[in-house]
């Protein structure tokens, strides 16, 4: 029997306290006075009473209840209930009422306030309804004043009310007010009691936020409840209670947490917790809780917190159960005929259907638990463990986080140790546990069924709540309705005290002498029901027939191996190796291994041992991932049966060999093992013997037993389990006397320690290792990475193995230490938790350092006589081919090539041979990074695996861990990998004989050759010789990188330096030191007259391009500077040879010889640079102002001859005549970064326009205003700011005086382009809306493919052969003799009359004034900028110029997109999620979106140029980067001579060495710039070119190879070509003029190490030697008969591919484009007998392994190779391949005059979209900066004309989805799928035109465009008559808007019927009246169909709640199809007029 309560407490308000200015709670009373001895008071009862605060109130409010529960020391929640009122208090106001003013958190207090007080209960049980009556009862008795003692209630409540424990009687009393009360304990106490509390939970917060929490509170997060109620606190954590049965909340519980307490919300332990929502503001700091909002129902989860769900397919079906209890009409809503739909239960019953529904889910969750325990005490308390790892193994659910999370907390831990002992009381739960499985299979998921099942168990609990079904009426006293509202309340009277204690004593007496005379029954313990395992045995043996094979072929394997014949076991041991992935099979092999150590066979010949030992390990490396460890723990007693005899003496056991696995190093998996061992004595000592089966099970039987059973050791098998003879025992432990109980704690006592003791013995063989010297591998936890090196950021992915370590906490330089603290700490965790006494603990950490040194002292004779065995033997290193001057660095380094990301190779889902991973070294040389080997797979062991890449492309070196991997006997925990930039990834994982110190020294070398000191210190320079002044480093980062440094350089460095005076550095003298070495070919560095430069390794990328404005005047005689050349020599080897490559200023003579004539830097030594030659062709003038023409346009300056103007920039450059040099020297290179001057590098030779390049403006920021003030300064005061805009305004008047655009106006030029894309469009990376875009196509066959291939590129003159057809998208003609539109003759004329120009021919005076828009004017002269450069320029002051804003692609964007593209293309491990696959990763680099923006800004360029005559200028950045690869695709688009071999060449030459784009630190050539990251500048530039070459594949001499082979070595550091920053640097170190024409070796030659072959420098001469001989590179559908148009490829994302140079590899050569290496690996093998293939043999190519360009010829390589054949053994001298392909008779060309209309249309589409894209980006520069970038306004729209998804590219409208409803913008008319809505770019192309004069003119211009003549259709295959279709959608998106009439209106809602003030625009065009916020909004909120309208009318009545002063007669209606809009405007005439201009357009 208990207390009903234990505390009555009245609380009321402290005034004392009030005082100080915060209102607090006291106890006045409290009963008992004095503690109960079993229950202690709780202190700051009063924060609980009162948790919003003690304040007075100054209104009277109505009494509260509610219950809080309280926490007491021992973990026992006690639960206060508490009903407070108020009463009456006089006051004195603190201030007098006329004063208004308060302080701040003071309280104003009235005369009359009301203070709150409290009475409370206190008790140990939750019976809240009855704590409610009672405390009605004492408020009743006080408030009315009842002729009732409150002493004796409260003392009756105290004393006399016992409660009898759960499954007693029902309880009826009184208190003695007159009351009858009852109260019925449940019939289980362990069940929790919810009364209706989980319904109302659901109620509040909806299925999935409960689940939501559920999941929350079983993986231990926080949870916080806020409401405006306390009740509701309290009831909601009492569900999430109920709901978490059977496991019990361990954590802190506070239901109701007081505002005093809010700091306990910080606490970084898990809770439940509810706070009022007047703390709302509070809790939103809380970045780690669960909140619930139980008013609102809302749940919000913190961003950052991963909350694990339950298992999906449990999820699902306790959601579809809770919907069939909360909703049951919801699965017959939508039948036609519904069956009648039972109501929901009542409330009561409803909240048990629900606790029912968790019940059956956790009991599906937890199913099979009770086969997953383990007993290891039975008497005098039974103790048991849990195996946590074999039940997620079993249940298969071993990566769900969730249950993870659930099995790991202590809720589940307390439930183990509860519910774990297998005779105890029971409860339902164990009944729903045990019989779910075969439940959910009767359900089958039908409804019916379930709710059946999910009643049964709802009316036991609420049969459990309510016991007794008679109903009892009490009778309980309650106040008057308003009772406190009376004025005259009575003070709550205190209490007498010796009273109150007189009546508890007298009732307790009572009850005593009661309890003694009642007995209650209480619940007999019982057998558990063991319930289903976790593991399906059929699926199991299923498993096993499906394994048979594998089964026998294991069984053979080891019966040869057993039986000596080792041969045979060799013969299938691969294959064995191979089955091993599969649990069965290893589970096989403990079980063979077993039965043969058993019959006496365990000690084994070397041979044998070796092979057991190699099955032992790869069978523990493949279940290392497993949590159950079943194969370790079979092989644990194995490991010291098997052993082999090394001498007399000596045996060396197999644990001394499987000692590396982490399992060992694992205290979970000793722990469960020693448990299981543990188990199988305990029950062998209470199992009579006869009960023992004799026989063993036959294998394939034991196979099939579960993994429980397999994990048990040995292989017994038994008829009872350890838990069945646990339960019988417990149950006769009563009646055994005190000897046999002592004498079974002995004995289990005795079993678990000998255990201890075998197990310590046990672990001292697995961890002490055999080489104590080498310490312990596996005592840490595999980390992830580790030793990262600092080459660059990281984009390799991290590899890492989540691996269990060991404890041990010392050194690891003391192995013996180590085992010791974690064999005791093993010993002290089980012998505690196995009863194991103080005496025997203590012995057995006495004897632990004892065992650990004599096994040490065995294992040293061990390890000596170990070391004398026959090495294994290993496959020979193969040594790699080596180019020529290619030397070996590091030796090979033995190891294995591991498997990355790729799938290709490893033989998995792609098929093929598993070539990886593969075995062999890895060396480093001079030059590459080399892997060779041959595949661990015995099936592909006899091919060559080879990887490779340059040294210099190596991008990120770190460690990484691994996982287990087939095929390597040995095991490895860590790899190192290495990723390049040439798309090449290496996983390289070393052998055991290569010690720590050799990989550590492998890193650091490579990390010192990948950033040598010194670009000369690299292959490409191999045999030269450098002076100290090139391998000096800096050390200094960035001179100008602050205000003082900049100012202390500019200003300080003139008095250090005068003109004529040469540096102190160069008159020093000292010995001469030479090395021995080949010379270069020019060995001088010539000396600019500038300060000597600073050497290359400054990791300033800027450095070098600075102006120097206080340099020396070339201009003054005697002045001129010469040039001195002194000779390159520095000892190179003492780098290789791993030494600092720093020079003693001793052994260096610097000379300072007199400067000859020769030695001057001339224009004639230039004229052979191919860039100059260039120039010529082009007809861009001659070297020298002496020899230019006085007709010549143009001129090459020299005015940069001595890099004095612009570093960066070449010696020549191409200026017009009419500039002189003074100009650019003085004062246009000031205008612009870097004084990178506008430069013309190509002209067109029909409308000759120009391109020009340039670097970005120069801005006013601070640094600029400092230097330009210091040049006014320092300066002769000629270059002022004013003169240099002048200078800049001439110089773009020279460009627009030599650019005729009006000369060669063309018909189709871009301002005609209007008709096809209005200026209001944007760029958007797609079509543009409302057009057509192109197809996918097929193949080769195709016509169109062809038509498109050779048509669609040609521009200027042939595009006027067929122009009947002018649209796609429409297929829409016009008149072909009709008069030309308006905008293509007129908009010319205007804008050259308007500057002053000439009028073209053909235009006429626009007197009227009307002028289009800035962005479809046509200008001379088009300058591409940036945004930010282009804002501040006065286009006034430029005439005829257009300055276009546009986005370009940072460096910093690249460098980021690069990065993910490697990770993408190369990832480091394989893609698991199905969600990421290769083409999402790609996506997301944004690789091709850079791609595209490229192409878009050169295919502007090649329309302005080309079709409208206008010359362009590319003006971005600093001109060296985006710029290039602008201008350099322009002219690959432009001019057929870039697209040969020769031209290309040229043009790198030109656009990217001469114009400086700073290889050098863009590539990382050197220390000082390895912080910058690898910037792939121009491999964007090759990958926009392949995809020119992939759409135009007749227009190009060369093939993709050529384009790979070019990005491979820009980058390879094989070649000089790509090296230095600049010319002028190129200049400085003698690299310039290199005869690069001369052969300077042979190609033939090939490198083995000892080779005399000579290095070729140049990458042009070694592409030379190689196209002289193969074709390569030869592109043989070049077809030079169609050469001369101009290309236009296709730009959209879906028109782009993915190179394959990122994703293809040959692992046969390692490298293709080293040809001299591909050369030696596919040549016959000398030691080959047989002879080489023949061609008409035939062999197996494999994609990853063979270069099938190489395997399999193309038919004209093929023949041409015949030939070749064929007259060699004709003893005829071999032609060369070029000479035979020119003699060929190409075929007879068709007549241009024979088009089809289909290549025509496809032609003028191609066509078109180009333009379309060029005007976007015009227009999108000029209107994007006015107006912001809108979303669009998509809509539903029925499409049933042909119109296609303007983002993915497909249909919309077709055959079968006609009618067809998609996504239309109602603002731009952008067309897209429903899918695609969210993939869109945000760019709304709607632009707002408020000028009528614009509105008329885009008006005209559009009527002309759309005019349809049904004349001019045009006649396709056969004359069949094209249909016209005109597209009314397609019109609303392409004109402008049309605003008829506009105005304010206000507006009726729809939903809440209020009346609101929009801007109202009535559209005629688009047929549409719009409604805006406001006049200035250009959103539209929405809109109104007009063809929608069926009545407009003014409305009868004034509606009501319209604005006040509305006039009555101001109102209309307007009725659609959808609803009724109610309009009111100003006045009636308004009225009158919006309906009247809305009827004009019906």
């Amino acid at each position: 029997m208990t207390r009903l309560a234990d505390y009555f407490v009245v609380v009321g308000y402290d005034h004392d306290k009030e005082r100080s200015g915060s209102g607090s709670g006291k106890i006045i009373h409290r009963f008992p006075e004095k503690d109960w001895d079993d229950v202690p008071f709780h202190q700051g009862l009063e924060l609980f009473c009162q948790p919003g605060g003690w304040d007075l109130s100054s209104q009277r409010t109505q009494p509260s209840f509610f219950v809080s529960v309280l926490t007491d020391i021992e973990a026992d929640r006690h639960y206060c209930a508490c009903l407070t009122f108020h009463e009456t208090v006089s006051m004195t106001p603190k201030k007098p009422d006329d004063v208004e003013t308060e302080e701040e958190g003071g309280l104003v207090h009235h005369t009359l306030m009301f203070a709150p007080k409290s009475i409370a209960l206190i008790s140990r049980l939750d019976y809240f309804e009855t704590f409610r009556n009672c405390l009605g009862i004492i408020y009743t008795v006080y408030i009315e004043s009842m002729n009732v003692q409150l002493e004796s209630i409260i003392g009756n409540l105290l004393g006399s009310v016992h409660i009898p424990p759960p499954g007693g009687p029902q309880v009826r009393f009184s208190v003695g007010a007159g009351d009858r009360q009852s109260l019925q304990p449940p019939l289980n106490g362990a069940i929790p009691v919810s009364r209706n509390t989980v319904a109302m939970l659901f109620q509040q917060l909806g299925i999935h936020n409960v689940l939501c929490l559920f999941c929350a509170a079983l993986t231990d997060n926080k949870i916080l409840f806020h409401s405006s109620s306390y009740s509701r606190l309290t009831d909601a954590s009492t569900a999430l209670l109920a709901i978490l049965f059977p496991l019990k909340y361990s954590y802190v519980y506070i239901p109701v947490l007081p505002n005093a307490l809010m700091e306990v919300l910080s606490t970084p332990t898990p809770f439940i917790m509810g706070v009022h929502s007047s703390n709302k503001s509070e809790i939103q700091e809380l970045l780690d809780v669960v909140v619930a909002d139980l008013d609102s129902g809302y749940l919000s989860i913190p961003e950052h917190l991963n909350l694990p769900m339950l298992p999906d397919h449990i999820y699902n079906r306790a959601h579809q159960e809770l919907t069939l209890v909360l909703s049951p009409d919801l699965q017959n809503a939508d039948c036609a005929f519904p069956p009648p739909t039972p109501s929901p239960s009542l409330q009561p019953m409803l909240d048990k259907e629900i606790r029912a529904i968790f019940m059956r889910l956790f009991a599906e969750l937890f199913m099979g638990y009770r086969s997953c325990l383990t007993i290891i005490r039975i008497h005098p308390e039974p103790v048991i463990t849990f195996h946590k790892g074999l039940f997620l193994f079993e249940r298969g659910l071993s990566g769900d986080d969730f249950l993870q999370k659930v099995l790991g907390g202590m809720s589940f831990q307390t439930f183990v140790q509860e519910r774990g002992p297998p005779f105890r009381i029971c409860d339902m739960f164990d009944e729903i546990s045990a019989n779910i499985q075969e439940t959910l299979l009767q359900e089958g998921r039908k409804a019916e069924r379930i709710i059946k099942n999910v009643q049964d168990i709802a009316r036991h609990l609420f049969i459990n709540e309510n016991p007794n079904p008679q109903p009892y009426s009490q009778k309980i006293p309650k106040p008057c309705d308003g009772a406190f509202t009376r004025i005259h309340i009575p003070t709550f009277p205190r209490i007498d005290c010796v009273r109150v204690q007189e009546v508890i004593d007298d009732g307790v007496k009572k009850a005593s002498m009661k309890a003694q005379l009642q007995t209650i029954r209480q619940p007999k313990s019982q057998f558990v029901p063991y319930g289903p395992p976790a593991g399906n045995i059929t699926a199991q043996r299923n498993i096993i027939n499906n394994n048979a094979r594998r089964l026998e072929v294991l069984r053979t394997c080891v019966n040869s191996i057993f039986e000596n014949k080792i041969l045979d076991a060799r013969k299938t041991f691969p294959a064995v190796l191979r089955s091993l992935k599969s649990r069965v099979v290893r589970n096989a092999l403990t079980r063979e291994l077993s039965t043969h150590a058993h019959q006496n066979r365990a000690m084994l010949e070397s041979q044998q041992f070796d092979l057991i030992v190699r099955l032992m390990n790869c069978a523990l490396q493949e279940d290392a991932c497993s949590e159950e460890h079943a194969v370790a723990t079979a092989l644990l007693p194995l490991t010291a049966s098997f052993c082999r005899k090394l001498c007399t003496g000596v045996i060396q056991f197999a644990y001394t060999c499987v000692q590396d696995h982490p399992v060992w190093a694992s205290m979970q998996f000793w722990q469960a093992t020693f448990y299981s061992d543990v188990e199988k004595n305990i029950r062998a000592l209470y199992l009579p013997p006869d009960e023992l089966k004799a026989d063993k099970p036959d294998l394939n039987e034991a196979f099939t037993a579960s993994p429980d059973v397999v994990r048990r050791t040995q292989g017994l098998l038994y008829d009872k389990s350890a838990l069945e003879i646990a339960a019988e025992q417990i149950r006769i432990w009563p009646a055994q006397s005190e000897e046999e109980r002592n004498e079974m704690i002995s004995n289990e006592e005795s079993t678990v320690f000998s255990q201890a003791i075998h197990y310590a013995n046990r672990m001292v063989y697995m961890r002490v290792p055999l080489d104590i010297s080498k310490g312990i591998k596996n005592v840490f936890s595999h980390e992830g990475e580790s030793g990262s090196s600092n080459i660059s950021q990281s984009i390799g992915g991290s590899d890492s193995l989540d691996g269990e370590s060991g404890f041990e906490e010392g050194d690891s330089s003391d192995p013996a230490g180590s085992v010791i603290r974690f064999i005791s700490k093993f010993v002290d965790k089980v012998c505690s938790e196995g009863g194991v006494t103080a005496e025997h603990q203590k012995s057995l950490h006495q004897m632990i350092p004892g065992v650990v040194a004599m096994h040490i002292e065995t294992l040293e004779a061990v390890n000596k006589e170990s070391k004398r065995l026959p090495p294994i033997k290993k496959p020979k290193i193969l040594k790699p081919a080596l180019l020529p001057g290619e030397e070996l660095v590091l030796a090979g380094l033995r190891g294995y090539l591991l498997p990355d990301g790729r799938e290709e190779g490893t033989g998995g889902n792609l098929g093929g041979p598993q070539l990886l991973p593969a075995e062999g070294a890895v060396f480093l040389t001079t030059y590459r990074v080399v892997f060779k080997g041959t595949p661990c797979d015995i099936q592909a062991c006899e091919q060559v695996v080879i990887r490779s890449f340059p040294i210099t492309a190596l991008t990120k070196e770190k460690k990484v861990s691994i996982s287990n991997t087939p095929h390597i006997e040995q095991y490895l925990s860590e790899a190192v990998q290495l990723r390049a930039c040439t798309f090449q990834l290496m996983r390289i994982a070393f052998d055991e004989e290569v010690n720590q110190e050799k990989i550590e020294h492998f890193r650091k070398t490579v990390n010192r050759y990948r950033y040598p000191p010194s670009v000369f210190s690299m292959f490409a320079f191999n045999g030269v010789t450098t002076t100290n002044t090139m391998l000096q480093t800096h050390k200094q980062k960035d001179k100008t990188a602050t205000l003082r440094k900049f100012a202390s350089r500019t200003f300080l460095r003139g008095s250090s330096r005068k003109p004529g005076l040469k540096n102190k550095q160069m008159s020093r003298k000292g010995q001469k030191y030479v090395l021995p070495g080949e010379p270069l070919a020019v060995p001088r560095r010539a000396t600019l007259p500038k300060p000597p430069l600073q050497d290359l390794t400054d990791s300033r990328p800027n450095s070098l391009y600075e102006e120097d404005d206080i340099s020396l005047d070339f201009s003054s005689p005697g002045s001129t500077p010469s040039l001195t050349t002194p000779s390159f020599e520095a000892d190179r080897r003492r780098f290789l040879d791993g030494r600092t490559a720093t020079v003693d200023e001793s052994e260096i003579e610097i000379q300072t010889s007199t400067l000859k004539a020769s030695d001057t830097l001339s224009a004639d030594k230039l004229m052979d640079r191919p860039y100059v030659q260039d120039y010529q062709r082009l007809g861009l003038g001659s070297p020298g102002s002496t020899r230019q023409k006085s007709t010549e346009p143009f001129r090459i300056s020299e005015v940069n001859l001595h890099y004095n103007v612009c570093r960066s920039y070449p010696a020549l450059v191409v200026v017009p005549s009419t500039v002189a040099d003074e100009s650019i020297r003085k004062s246009l290179g000031k205008c612009h970064r870097q004084s990178r001057f506008p430069a013309i590098t190509w002209r067109h030779p029909r409308t000759k326009a120009l391109l020009l390049r340039c670097s970005g403006f120069h801005g006013k920021g601070v640094m600029g205003m400092m230097k330009s003030q210091v040049v006014q300064n320092t300066s002769t005061g000629t270059s002022t700011e004013t003169t240099r805009s002048i200078e800049q305004e001439k110089y773009f008047q020279s460009i627009v005086a030599n650019t005729p655009v009006g000369s060669h106006h063309n018909t189709d030029s871009l301002v005609s382009l209007n008709s096809v894309l209005t200026p209001t469009s944007e760029a958007t990376g797609s079509p543009p809306q409302g057009s057509e875009s192109p197809r996918k196509v097929g193949g080769g066959s195709s016509a169109i493919y062809r038509a498109m291939t050779g048509i669609r590129g040609s521009g200027g003159k042939g595009m006027n052969s067929f122009r009947g057809l002018t649209k796609w998208g429409s297929l829409r003609t016009t008149p072909s003799s009709g008069p030309p539109s308006t905008l293509n003759t007129d908009v010319g004329a205007r804008l050259a009359h308007k500057t002053g120009g000439q009028q073209p021919e053909g235009g006429q005076d626009a007197k009227d004034g009307a002028v289009m828009p800035t962005s479809a004017h046509k200008a001379a002269l088009y300058v591409f900028g940036e945004k930010s450069q282009m804002k501040a320029i006065k286009t006034e002051n430029f005439p005829k110029c257009d300055f276009i804003p546009c986005d370009f692609n940072e460096v910093r964007h690249v460098k980021a997109s690069f990065k993910k593209l490697m990770r993408a293309c190369v990832s480091s491990a394989p893609l698991t999620d199905p969600e990421v696959s290769f083409h999402k990763l790609v996506e997301d680099t944004e690789w091709l979106l850079q791609i595209q923006n490229i192409m878009q800004l050169a295919g502007a360029a090649v329309d302005l140029m080309d079709i409208q005559g206008s010359s362009v200028m590319i003006s971005m950045e600093d001109g060296s980067d985006f710029t290039s690869q602008v201008v350099a695709l322009t002219q690959v688009l432009l001019d057929p001579y870039y697209r040969t071999i020769d031209g290309f060449r040229v043009l790198v030459e030109k656009e990217w060495l001469a114009f400086g784009h700073k290889f050098t630190h863009r590539c990382n050539h050197t220390a000082a710039h390895q912080g910058s990251g690898f910037a792939p500048i121009f491999l964007q530039f090759l990958d926009a070119v392949h995809q020119v070459v992939n759409q135009f594949p007749l227009s190009f001499e060369f093939n993709q190879y050529f384009l790979k082979f070019i990005a491979y070595h820009y980058c390879s550091a094989r070649f000089r070509n790509f090296f230095f920053d600049s010319e002028c640097e190129r200049f400085e170190y003698g690299t310039l003029f290199e005869d690069s024409r001369t052969k300077s070796g042979k190609i033939g030659e090939r490198g083995d190490g000892t080779s005399k072959g000579i290095q070729i420098k140049s990458l042009w001469d070694y592409i030379d030697s190689i196209h002289l001989k193969t074709p390569l590179f030869y592109n043989f559908l070049y077809a030079p008969s169609i050469r001369d148009c101009v290309l236009r490829p296709y730009s959209d994302i879906a028109n782009l591919r993915i190179w394959d140079y990122y994703i293809n590899e040959d692992l046969r050569t390692g490298s293709t484009y080293d040809r001299e290496v591909v050369t030696k690996a596919t040549e016959p093998n000398e030691e080959n007998e047989e002879g080489p293939l023949l061609p008409t043999d035939r062999r197996i190519i494999n994609g990853c392994y063979d270069n099938i360009q190489e395997a399999q010829l193309d038919m004209f390589r093929w023949l041409l190779e015949e030939m070749s054949h064929l007259e060699t053994d004709l003893c005829h001298f071999p032609m060369k391949w070029k000479f035979v392909w020119e003699k060929l008779e190409s075929p007879m060309e068709l007549q241009s005059t024979r088009t089809t209309a289909a290549s025509e249309m496809v032609k003028q589409h191609g066509t078109s979209l180009h333009k379309k894209t060029t005007i976007e980006i015009l227009t999108k520069g000029k209107e994007g900066s006015k107006s912001q970038t809108q979303p669009h306004h998509f809509e539903t729209h029925s499409y049933v004309t042909p119109t296609y998804c303007d983002y993915c590219q497909h249909l919309l409208w077709g055959l079968v989805k006609q009618g067809y409803k998609g996504m239309k913008c109602s603002e731009c008319g952008y067309n897209c799928h429903d899918k695609c809505q969210n993939l869109v770019p945000k760019q709304c192309g709607k632009v707002k035109i408020s000028r009528e004069s614009s509105f008329r003119q885009s008006q005209t211009s559009m009527e002309d465009v759309i005019r349809v003549t049904p004349q001019s259709t045009p006649m396709i295959s056969g004359g069949q008559t094209t249909p016209t279709y005109y597209d009314h959608s397609w019109q609303s998106a392409q004109v402008s808007e049309t605003r008829t009439h506009e105005g304010y209106l206000w507006k009726r809602g729809a939903l809440l019927k209020g009346w609101k003030q929009r801007w109202f625009v009535l559209d005629s065009t688009k047929h549409q009246l719009r409604y805006y916020e406001s006049k200035e909004d250009t959103h539209c909120k929405g809109f109104i169909d007009l063809s929608e309208i069926e009545s407009l009318q003014l409305s009868a009545v004034a509606l009501p709640g319209a604005p006040k002063k509305a006039e009555e007669k101001a109102f209309f209606d307007l009725k659609t199809i959808r609803r009724v809009y109610n309009f009111l405007a100003d006045s009636k005439d308004h009225a009158d007029e919006w309906i009247n201009k809305i009827q004009e357009c019906l």
